[in-house]
């Protein structure tokens, strides 16, 4: 068994210092010091998943990132750990606890999981090795961790068996204030659905209003990040090609780590409604610099045009009851510079389009990894 605080400080003296995840008690100690510690950052994340494109988005914006979770929960990181880390070679640690472990008496929902963990891990292309349970342990670790980064570019995972941190009390602190709920403002969807502007439309206006040097541009997958490429490929985009609905937290871990930069996500109805958690911890955490734009042609537009359930989804009301600073609902182009100007994130717009694409749509040529080393030499991460 090893104090929490040996493993924790051992790691920020090596930059780890944000942390995003989902509780476990197995790793109770561990995540309470974190909390407790002024120097690091906790974001408690709506699942796991969103955890990982946090830790990640993070990670692209220069630091050194955990995502924690249980066992139980790992396949609803399955997604952004496949398409999102390994694909874009963003290297992150994850701590994963062994509930359900072979001889460990647990709940029964965990007894399956608890089998295959390992395996479900060497079948993500994921080096897993145990979590160190005595103090000797931890600099080799780390330094196995060190060397996995340099090497591979893509995450670690350490996997946490129960009782290996004693006990830590979590600190008493004063309840969060929860933000005002934005009023919602812009002309509202007056427009039939043949009359109302194309992705395309949307894509060129937001196009013309970040082509700021300190403002980036994170593009949802699908048509959405093709047609901004068609536009003009910039370094300061990066074009998700998998891990739907997790462009938002993706974005919210770089806008955490920068706040020198104006973080742009253009986001579809598709995809947010995989994730409408993370709205929730968008208007926790508040961040002023992000702007989060919703292209919403009720349906998934690059398998067909399925309807998607957008119709009966009320995205500007909920953003405000999340606690978006400020919050459009229009069907206008010409409103969308009043959101791009504004100084009070985050910021969220709900846009409604009418479905179809441009004509010999292009697929980026430049590969993930290359999208992510060219965004980061912009950003200047090291």
């Amino acid at each position: 068994m090893i104090e929490a605080e040996d493993f924790v400080e051992a790691a920020f003296a090596r930059g780890f210092d944000f942390y995003a995840g989902v509780p476990c008690s197995f790793l109770t100690p561990f995540i309470n010091y974190v909390i407790n510690s002024d120097k690091l950052r906790y974001i408690s994340a709506a699942n796991e998943g969103d955890a990982v494109a946090l830790a990640a988005g993070a990670v692209i914006g220069g630091r050194r990132a955990v995502a924690m979770m249980q066992n139980s929960g790992l396949g609803n990181a399955v997604s952004p750990l496949t398409s999102l880390t390994w694909t874009f070679e963003i290297p992150l640690l994850v701590v994963c606890t062994h509930r359900g472990a072979p001889g460990l008496a647990d709940e029964p929902q965990h007894e399956l999981m608890g089998q295959i963990t390992r395996e479900l891990f060497g079948t993500m292309r994921l080096p897993v090795r145990d979590f160190p349970q005595e103090t000797s342990a931890i600099g080799s670790c780390l330094d196995e961790i060190d060397d996995t980064f340099q090497q591979s570019r893509r995450p670690l995972a350490l996997l946490m068996q129960k009782g290996t941190c004693a006990a830590h009390a979590l600190q008493e602190r004063p309840p969060a204030t929860p933000p005002l709920t934005a009023e919602v403002a812009g002309s509202g969807f007056v427009l039939p659905r043949s009359e109302r502007p194309s992705r395309h439309d949307v894509l060129h206006a937001a196009h013309a209003l970040t082509a700021d040097r300190n403002t980036v541009v994170i593009a949802s997958t699908g048509y959405t990040g093709r047609e901004l490429y068609a536009l003009e490929d910039r370094p300061n985009h990066l074009y998700m090609v998998g891990s739907m609905g997790c462009a938002s937290s993706l974005g919210l871990g770089l806008a955490l780590a920068r706040p020198d930069l104006k973080v742009v996500v253009l986001d579809g109805d598709g995809a947010a409604l995989m994730r409408l958690g993370n709205f929730t911890t968008i208007g926790a955490c508040q961040p002023a610099n992000f702007i989060h734009l919703l292209l919403d042609n009720e349906a998934h537009d690059s398998t067909g045009a399925q309807a998607t359930v957008s119709a009966s989804v009320d995205f500007a009301a909920l953003a405000a009851a999340c606690g978006y600073r400020r919050v459009v609902r229009t069907d206008s182009v010409a409103e969308l510079s009043q959101v791009f100007s504004s100084e009070q994130g985050p910021t969220f717009a709900h846009l409604k389009t009418r479905t179809g694409t441009i004509e010999n749509l292009p697929r980026p040529s430049i590969t993930p990894p290359a999208v992510a080393k060219r965004f980061m030499h912009y950003i200047g991460t090291k």
